[in-house]
C-alpha cells in the first residue's frame, strides 16, 4: 500500500509564499508521476500540477503558471510545491496524488493514490 503525507499548509496574506510538501511511503514498485490538486467547497477537485519521475517534464493549469513551481526530491521520496504571489482564489485544500508509471497527467482519473490534503487560506 502507498501512503501520501501532505504538509506545509497554512494562512498567508495575498502576495505571500507557501511551500507544500506530500512524503510518499510504501511500496510503488519503481517510478511514479506526482500531481497536486486543490478543492474548494461545493466546487469539483481541480488539477495544478504535475511531474514525472525525473523532474524533466511538468505541467499546470493555468491559473497558476508562473508563479508555482512542483518538484521532486526522490531520494527522500518527496514532491513539492512551491507557491509564490498567492492570491485569495488559490484559497483550497490541497491533495497530493500519485500515478504509478506512466507520463504526467492532469486527470483526477489518471491517479492511484491520494493524501488526505492540506488546507492552504489565502486572506486578502
Amino acid at each position: 500500500q502507498v501512503q501520501l503525507v501532505e504538509s506545509g499548509g497554512g494562512l498567508v496574506q495575498t502576495g505571500g509564499s507557501l511551500r507544500l510538501s506530500c512524503a510518499v511511503s510504501g511500496r510503488t514498485f519503481g517510478s511514479y508521476v506526482m500531481g497536486w490538486f486543490r478543492q474548494t467547497p461545493g466546487k469539483e477537485r481541480e488539477f495544478v500540477a504535475t511531474i514525472n519521475w525525473s523532474g524533466a517534464n511538468t505541467a499546470y493549469a493555468n491559473s497558476v503558471t508562473g508563479r508555482f513551481t512542483i518538484s521532486r526530491d526522490n531520494a527522500k521520496n518527496t514532491v513539492f510545491l512551491q507557491m509564490n504571489r498567492l492570491k485569495p482564489e488559490d484559497t483550497a485544500v490541497y491533495y497530493c496524488a500519485l500515478r504509478l508509471g506512466g507520463a504526467i497527467a492532469t486527470m483526477i482519473k489518471e491517479y492511484d493514490y491520494w493524501g488526505q490534503g492540506t488546507q492552504v487560506t489565502v486572506s486578502s
